[in-house]
């Protein structure tokens, strides 16, 4: 083997898993699933990737880009292998997947992305931009949302690209986070200490 051999296999070999959301907030659910996946698979880092405001949907219960990014980085403090990224913050709107993907592989030709969903995601695949490029491309890891055995055992979920992980099925709704903050409810059991802290501090969600 050649030495230029050698260093590309030692190139490819830094696996990176994308979680894309609004994390409006990030809760434990996101914790616990990204921690099960870290620890049972090959992956070496995990990114939390924050979605951009869309411009032409002004959303009151959306907190801004850098409230959003913040919290995240503050959830996963003490995780190394997870990452906050803000990569799409400077992309056109509106955010595709494979244009994402497409950049981050450019500046990181070193790293090998994976994308992670759930499997309702997965159901609507065939719908995303370029979606047929997407699945040839990239290594797809679906966890399972609660839906019947049926639908997560389609057709498409038996691509070789795609792999099925048994990850716990933490059904938190950020939605009903919002909406019990607002109503003055506890919800320090759903975020981590410091997103709690955060929020608990602030007036975001409150009105």
């Amino acid at each position: 083997m050649t030495c230029e051999a050698k260093l590309t296999i030692g190139l490819i070999m830094k696996k990176i898993g994308l979680f894309f959301g609004s994390f409006n907030p990030i809760h434990i659910g996101h914790l616990i699933l990204a921690n099960y996946i870290l620890e049972n698979s090959d992956m070496n880092e995990l990114w939390f990737v924050v979605s951009p405001q869309n411009p032409f949907k002004e959303k009151k219960s959306l907190l801004k880009d850098h409230n959003r990014l913040e919290m995240v980085e503050l959830a996963i403090r003490n995780y190394p292998s997870m990452r906050a990224s803000n990569v799409e913050f400077g992309l056109p709107t509106p955010s595709y997947t494979i244009d994402t993907l497409t950049y981050l592989k450019e500046k990181h030709p070193d790293y090998s992305f994976s994308l992670i969903m759930g499997e309702d995601n997965l159901q609507n695949l065939h719908k995303w931009k370029n979606a047929d490029i997407l699945i040839k491309n990239h290594h797809i890891i679906v966890y399972p949302r609660i839906s019947n055995e049926e639908n997560y055992k389609s057709e498409i979920s038996q691509h070789e690209n795609i792999s099925l992980i048994k990850a716990p099925v933490i059904e938190l709704s950020a939605t009903e986070i919002r909406n019990m903050i607002k109503e003055g409810k506890n919800v320090r059991p759903m975020l981590p200490p410091e997103v709690f802290d955060y929020l608990d501090g602030s007036s975001f969600y409150k009105s």
